[in-house]
């Protein structure tokens, strides 16, 4: 495996004087600074953006972001791999270095997503669920009300998930929305689809995130680096499309990231996962072994997940409070883990944080997500 020795988060948000390649310009910039590394060093390049294409035009963003850097003559790759784009595209980097085609990689995600033409989210026009309506919001909200139904998850439960995502992103200078929400002034939100308030809903932003990426004799050099002990891309089985109260591929990921990082989900310190809505990120407690099927709302309403509680799990304010840049995202996940691992998160340091996992998924087809990545790091 790989190791991390350099990481950079620009802050998420509104950024209308930005573009995709300035937003990523800086946050390479960051991350090349953080490592304390020559970039005439960089063998190879990977850089993330899901929506580029669609609204710009432009199929090859990387290769311009890359040549603003001064890294024009190597290697670089261009993802797309809806929200799980970036770490996709660590995935990607982390495999080349264990490869040992380079000693240095370095890896950006960039997205603009403040932009009028954007429109509503979804899994793709070619869909047929997309065709009756099934766009991202609605999607969730019938997870949400089959969970409701099954296991007696209560509207408060939900809500619980942003009270923590606020109180924690207020923690973080990086986050878009830092201002604490009451469990009533959540449910008060207006509704977007029931039984999700606006306050359950992850904000679209612009942003960007970079990591460099090094080889374990690079790193050992250096004396700095935090461990990758796993690393899992998967795609959906797409066959058990009835129960939508559960994402098999979820456990099946996060089964495969455990065996390759030698660990169980009773060894974590600290967790940084895809909580588009409040119900994704109960489930997903689920899916990761954090509890027992069913037992997510529970789980966060006991304040276990929350900072200073058995497992933290979104730390920065996750997606429901940093914002979610999709190409951003999983990168973004990363790096707060980094610091995590560093000691490095201030006000939101998870004592003694010695293992941390990401966990993103993106798309969804006939009720499974299109792709889910979990990565492990310790240090």
């Amino acid at each position: 495996m790989a190791m991390i020795i350099g990481a950079s988060v620009i802050a998420f948000g509104r950024k209308p004087g930005r573009s995709i390649v300035s937003m990523a310009v800086e946050a390479g910039l960051g991350a090349m600074r953080d490592a304390n590394v020559n970039f005439a060093q960089v063998g190879v390049g990977f850089f993330a953006n899901a929506l580029g294409a669609k609204l710009f035009g432009d199929m090859t963003i990387g290769q311009n972001v890359f040549a603003e850097l001064g890294l024009s003559q190597i290697p670089v790759i261009n993802t797309e791999n809806a929200c799980t784009s970036g770490s996709t595209a660590f995935y990607l980097a982390q495999s080349c270095i264990a490869a040992g085609q380079s000693d240095l990689a370095l890896v950006i995600g960039s997205e603009k997503m403040c932009v009028p033409e954007l429109g509503l989210i979804d899994s793709g026009a070619n869909e047929l669920d997309t065709q009756l309506g099934m766009v991202t919001p609605a999607g969730f909200a019938m997870r949400a009300q089959r969970h409701m139904y099954e296991f007696g998850t209560t509207r408060e439960q939900l809500a619980a998930v942003t009270v923590k995502s606020r109180k924690q992103a207020a923690l973080n200078p990086l986050a878009q929305f830092r201002t604490p929400e009451t469990i009533d002034e959540i449910l008060a939100s207006p509704l977007i689809a029931d039984p999700l308030t606006r306050s359950q809903c992850c904000p679209i932003a612009d942003g960007a995130a970079a990591l460099l990426l090094a080889s374990d004799d690079y790193a050992a050099r250096l004396e700095r680096g935090i461990r990758i002990d796993a690393a899992v891309l998967t795609s959906g089985s797409y066959e058990n499309q009835a129960d939508i109260a559960c994402w098999e591929t979820d456990s099946r990921t996060a089964e495969q990231a455990y065996e390759q990082a030698g660990i169980g989900p009773g060894d974590l310190d600290l967790v940084e996962c895809h909580d588009a809505f409040t119900i994704a990120e109960i489930m997903h407690y689920e899916g990761l072994g954090l509890c027992r099927p069913g037992e997510g709302g529970a789980l966060v309403a006991s304040g276990a997940t929350s900072l200073g509680g058995r497992i933290p799990v979104n730390a920065s304010g996750g997606l429901l409070s940093r914002g979610h840049p999709v190409a951003a995202t999983g990168i973004a996940q990363i790096a707060e883990l980094v610091l995590q691992l560093r000691q490095e998160a201030g006000s939101r340091q998870v004592a003694n944080c010695k293992t941390g996992l990401a966990h993103c998924m993106g798309g969804d087809r006939k009720g499974d997500t299109k792709s889910c990545t979990i990565v492990v790091l310790s240090r």
